[in-house]
């Protein structure tokens, strides 16, 4: 995840030319797309590559555990695999297709950049047209996004901005909301001083790979006060 917003930022110096010219985002997601991966064309694509049949009768009754034609439940390691298998489809048509340079995907989120708005307005029914046709999923209808990197550029929890990434302001205030409720937690003897940790580290751990000097050192302060 960190890689994509690094390699976003990367793009981004690269299109606008070290920020001396244009450069647009065009922020796209797949509506609902854990439950929209059908279970034919996914068992397609790995048969493609997998020719034992009772590795692909597992991977069939490991589908069909969840439900019959449609869908791949969430946070399995096995959809992860399943979904960038699915929407290899969709890397190959961007970048053979349509011959896209400039273009990231994480998971179903993904981002073209080009220094021409009206390139990017008209790559969104081609996008579609092909989701529709080749995976049976769909752009969600909310999600399409086109906006000037000065603005910043909103993917996977941070802000790309000129010169330095920002942590998104909803993940910092979800960040003191989650860390005082443990810390309620640990005090009422809830849980452990192992997972009040790992909560605290993982937060410390997200502002790390952004400019958060400030509010890295605010949380620590936070965490300090409430132990007196």
């Amino acid at each position: 995840m960190h890689r994509a917003v690094k390699r976003l930022y990367f793009f981004v110096r690269k299109v606008s030319k070290n920020y001396s010219g244009d450069c647009f985002a065009l922020k796209l997601d797949v509506k609902k797309f854990f439950e929209s991966v059908d279970h034919q064309i996914l068992l397609n694509l790995l048969r493609k590559k997998i020719k034992d049949e009772e590795f692909m009768i597992l991977i069939k009754n490991i589908l069909s555990s969840f439900s019959k034609e449609k869908g791949i439940p969430i946070g399995n390691l096995t959809s992860q695999i399943f979904a960038n298998v699915y929407l290899n489809e969709l890397d190959k048509f961007m970048k053979q297709t349509l011959g896209i340079k400039y273009y990231i995907r994480y998971c179903d989120d993904f981002v073209i950049l080009s220094q021409d708005k009206g390139y990017l307005e008209n790559l969104i029914p081609e996008i579609e047209e092909f989701l529709n046709k080749s995976l049976k999923v769909t752009l969600h209808e909310n999600k399409i996004i086109i906006c000037k990197y000065t603005q910043g550029i909103d993917f996977l929890g941070y802000i790309v901005l000129p010169h330095f990434i920002l942590p998104r302001t909803k993940t910092k205030k979800r960040a003191f909301i989650k860390v005082r409720k443990r810390l309620e937690e640990y005090r009422d003897e809830k849980i452990s001083y192992f997972s009040l940790n790992q909560t605290i580290q993982s937060y410390l751990g997200y502002f790390m790979h952004s400019r958060s000097y400030k509010l890295t050192q605010n949380l620590k302060n936070y965490i300090g006060f409430s132990w007196e």
